[in-house]
């Protein structure tokens, strides 16, 4: 791999070093040395391992493998039952009281072993339903959510990081409401993040102002007595429920409600807490290359994997800020032969890491090695956007996102045909598979070839000529995907855009994370700091501002900077948030997290758009963000909302003082932020990190 000039290496600036050492780096490591351990772990399950050694040395000036892999891989004599793998999805949750807490004890290892997890709820019966055998109601799914809240919480107590959840309830379940408002409760579920799983049929609803019903398996008796029923994609847990040739479940209608108040709940709920988010299942599930193979119910605590049971990916991020020549400059330019060339290398290292996942459960494992998947993403879009003049939410910024997405899709595809044919394929796409009329159903192009049921297909043939992904990708790489249909691929997925908050904020020195702009070019990070017990707010400054000072004016001031730096998040219009995540969908397997950053200000007649739009067009998911102080800080705050903002603390005598979120507070010997300490103590976590 060539080197071209560059802007010259930052040092990391404080803030940046302070991550990378509480999270990354070894006693006595530096970013240096975080790289030699990275590329003499990934380059071990290598055949000739000094063959790779420095050429995976090379890319990790460009590239940085996922969180659990930067901290754990090389670090086994240290850290001996810690797993290199970011992201996994329980087992499908049994309805019963021994399968409920198998899962809790399952989750509590995987969590123990540093992987965040996400789950399906909707599984779970709803609150008043009959518990056979025990002659009582079920509580439903939100209070076994606080179990697995309070499980998550005691095992990131013990030390480490701090663990992570998605939990996933139907729209459709009878109990959404309460699963949507949950958050609400200071407290409460806050181990986790939340997301309706949004059908089409819903949003259909939706839109011509329908009825919408509430429904839940039926038993046989229930289906026999004449019970209302609907049918409706639905997993399974249960032998006794009846199931159709589509794969569709016999569903109890509990009630009905209008589609657009149950919407309605959703946006304002999204508005004020920033919670749940939506996952668009349909989407989901019609463009996964395994469509064939898997049922995804369930996304990792970021929203970047969707994951069928016992799924685990490793992810990757190209540091697209590093890739940018001349920047602020007339001829500034993207150096697309060094990207070009780190991908497949890249995509190398990270199929390495499947054979030392580390993960606790032999069906993770079984998983893992069966399908290979990795989720290779970037960061740094927003500022190498600025650094190039151009102004995130641009025409051009967009078309440049969906270049670099491409080429970072087609890199890795070519990356996964050459590892096949030198190490073999992923073993699942070796098998047979049958061809139910479900499955028929679902690809009418299988019945146009004329294959009838019973039929089988390789699995290779399935995911690379049938899969919609795939079609799409034969549109500009056509031998490319008839090569894979032939040979299969190393890997079953590919790519992914995780969102990168802390590699970007500590490796990549404050660039922007993920496929998001800048969140703002000075602003306080809240952090979590070992040995304190309340969040730190500690000042940052953008990469994109940081380089600007080294190569132009070391003295500039925010007024005098170039129009691309007026693009930060809050700047950004929500819309054009939407067309960058487009851009990019296009072209990744997987999914990807996306936070649209919305203005305090903005009125509720217009964010409540925003998610049919993010519907048209054809994102997997949604997340936004809106500052709310009397509800959360979130880990991004502006100085200038901190600032503006005033708590109210009750003293010890009973009177009350009003402070701003900037303010120092010294209480019980240590000082904080009064906006950090105002929300410790809010929701109960004060002495608690």
């Amino acid at each position: 791999m060539k080197h071209r000039p560059s802007l010259e290496l930052l040092p990391l600036q404080e803030a940046s070093a302070l991550i990378a050492q509480g999270k990354y780096f070894l006693p006595g490591e530096d970013l240096d040395g975080l790289r030699r351990r990275l590329a003499r772990a990934l380059a071990r399950p290598e055949a000739r391992p000094g063959d790779w050694e420095e050429r995976f040395y090379d890319v990790l000036r460009h590239a940085w493998p996922g969180g659990r892999i930067m901290a754990n891989a090389g670090a086994e004599a240290l850290k001996p039952e810690v797993s290199t793998i970011n992201c996994t999805v329980s087992r499908t949750l049994p309805d019963s009281m021994a399968g409920i807490m198998q899962t809790a004890t399952e989750a509590a290892l995987t969590l123990k072993a540093g992987c965040g997890i996400g789950y399906d709820f909707s599984t779970l019966r709803p609150r008043g339903a009959i518990v056979s055998g025990a002659g009582a109601a079920t509580s439903g799914p939100l209070p076994f959510m606080d179990v697995f809240d309070a499980v998550c919480k005691t095992v990131s107590s013990a030390g480490g990081r701090r663990g992570a959840q998605m939990g996933c309830l139907d729209i459709g379940h009878p109990d959404i409401e309460d699963f949507i408002t949950a958050k609400r409760e200071s407290g409460r579920l806050r181990a986790f993040n939340l997301s309706c799983l949004i059908s089409e049929a819903f949003i259909a609803a939706v839109r011509a102002d329908g009825e919408w019903p509430l429904v839940f398996p039926a038993f046989p008796e229930e289906v026999e007595r004449g019970d209302p029923v609907v049918w409706r994609l639905w997993p399974a847990t249960d032998s006794r429920y009846t199931c159709n040739a589509r794969g569709e479940t016999a569903c109890r209608v509990y009630r009905t409600l209008p589609a657009r108040a149950l919407w309605s709940l959703v946006m304002r709920s999204t508005y004020e807490y920033s919670d749940p988010g939506f996952i668009l299942i349909d989407a989901v599930n019609r463009e996964n290359p395994l469509w064939f193979c898997e049922d995804i119910r369930a996304s990792n605590p970021c929203g970047e994997q969707m994951l069928p049971p016992f799924g685990a990916c490793l992810l990757g991020s190209i540091n697209l800020a590093s890739l940018v020549r001349a920047p602020f400059t007339s001829a500034a330019s993207f150096d697309w032969e060094t990207f070009d060339a780190v991908v497949p290398l890249f995509a190398r290292m990270l199929d390495n890491v499947v054979e030392f996942s580390g993960l606790p459960l032999p069906e993770q494992r079984a998983e893992i090695a069966r399908k290979r998947r990795h989720g290779m993403g970037y960061f740094g879009l927003g500022s190498a956007l600025t650094m190039l003049g151009v102004r995130y939410g641009a025409p051009e910024s967009v078309t440049f996102t969906d270049e670099v997405t491409r080429r970072l899709a087609l890199g890795n595809w070519r990356a996964a045909l050459e590892l096949a044919r030198e190490k073999g394929p992923a073993p699942m796409l070796t098998e047979d598979f049958e061809l139910t009329p479900a499955l028929l159903a679902r690809c009418p192009q299988l019945k146009q070839d004329g294959y009838k049921p019973g039929a089988r297909l390789p699995g290779r043939v399935l995911h690379a000529r049938y899969s919609a992904y795939f079609r799409r990708l034969a549109t500009v790489a056509p031998d490319l995907v008839a090569q894979l249909a032939e040979t299969g691929a190393r890997f079953t997925h590919a790519t992914s855009i995780a969102p990168t908050g802390t590699m970007a904020a500590s490796v990549g020195d404050n660039a922007s994370n993920g496929i998001e702009p800048s969140f703002a070019h000075r602003y306080v990070r809240n952090m979590i700091v070992p040995g304190e017990k309340a969040k730190r707010a500690v000042a940052m400054e953008s990469y994109e501002l940081r380089a600007y000072r080294a190569q132009v004016d070391a003295n500039v001031d925010a007024e005098a900077l170039p129009e691309a730096f007026r693009a930060t998040a809050a700047d950004t219009d929500p819309r054009a948030h939407i067309a960058i995540q487009a851009a990019a969908q296009r072209w990744v397997d997987a999914s990807i997290s996306k936070t649209i950053n919305v203005p305090s200000d903005t009125p509720y007649e217009d964010f409540e758009h925003l998610y049919l739009e993010a519907v048209a067009q054809g994102l997997k998911g949604c997340t936004t963000f809106r500052y709310n102080p009397a509800v959360h800080q979130g880990v991004l705050v502006n100085e200038a909302d901190l600032a503006a903002t005033l708590y109210e603390f009750q003293l010890a005598d009973g009177t009350t003082t009003r402070l701003p979120g900037n303010a120092e507070v010294e209480y019980e010997g240590r000082r904080y932020s009064a906006a950090n300490l105002y929300d410790a103590l809010k929701e109960g976590y004060y002495g608690k990190l």
